[in-house]
């Protein structure tokens, strides 16, 4: 099997599997229905076209930097100005970043490649408002997604690497897996179709946990922890200690 990385960082990102009406949730990780939209539109899918060999695809999520929730109220009015929109309420995860492994027969994740490249409609994570950020694309790779979770290296930002003062960190993953799996869990994010006079989503079978990967801001001397290195272009390093 092979699978193909990718790197999914944004100052915004937004991943809702249950919004309704005025109030707009997201995930706190990227959604299934969310990254196989975002690879539909890549290889220039309408949203009434069949998703076909996509959905064969495994997909794998690792929280490498989970950001925090943010909050918008947002207000608005009729285009002449004589009436009101009804308030809304949108949640985002801000400076978060997820690696993202998807795993399948290496001929289909080729030609995603290929797409992600040159993609045929701009790529979100999850909203319009919400372009990727840095490097998507991270290779594509010989083995399971598993494999490919617990020994790609961490990919948060480097200021949150120097933060971290531990040689290894514990990361959470969610990964897809089969309903009969021990400690499955059951979730509406199983995309069946994107078009926007009939949006139908399945269940999808998902296991939470965990994997350990070094630290590479981390330095050591003597066999003694040195703490984390300070890059001395950095504007905050002078906050550094500062409680």
């Amino acid at each position: 099997m092979t699978t193909l990385l990718l790197r999914l960082g944004a100052p915004l990102q937004s991943w809702g599997t249950s919004s309704r009406f005025v109030r707009r949730n997201t995930d706190r990780a990227p959604s299934r229905s969310g990254i196989l939209g975002m690879l539909a539109a890549a290889k220039g899918r309408r949203r009434t076209d069949p998703l076909e060999e996509l959905l064969d695809l495994r997909i794998g999520i690792r929280v490498d930097q989970a950001g925090q929730l943010e909050r918008d109220f947002q207000t608005a009015r009729t285009r002449d100005g004589s009436g009101s929109m009804p308030l809304s309420y949108r949640f985002y995860v801000a400076d978060a970043v997820f690696a993202v492994a998807i795993e399948g027969e290496p001929e289909v994740l080729e030609t995603v490649r290929q797409a992600l490249c040159a993609p045929a409609f701009p790529l979100f994570l999850g909203r319009r408002s919400c372009p990727p950020a840095g490097k998507l694309l991270h290779g594509m790779h010989a083995g399971t997604l598993r494999d490919r979770l617990e020994n790609h290296p961490w990919l948060a930002s480097q200021w949150v690497q120097r933060r971290h003062h531990g040689t290894t960190v514990d990361l959470d993953i969610v990964v897809d897996c089969p309903a009969d799996a021990p400690d499955a869990e059951l979730v509406r994010d199983e995309p069946l179709s994107f078009d926007p006079r009939e949006r139908r989503y399945g269940w999808r079978s998902v296991r939470r946990d965990k994997v350990t990967v070094p630290n590479p801001a981390h330095r050591a001397a003597s066999g003694v922890e040195s703490g984390p290195v300070i890059d001395p272009l950095d504007p905050m390093a002078a906050f550094e200690g500062i409680a």
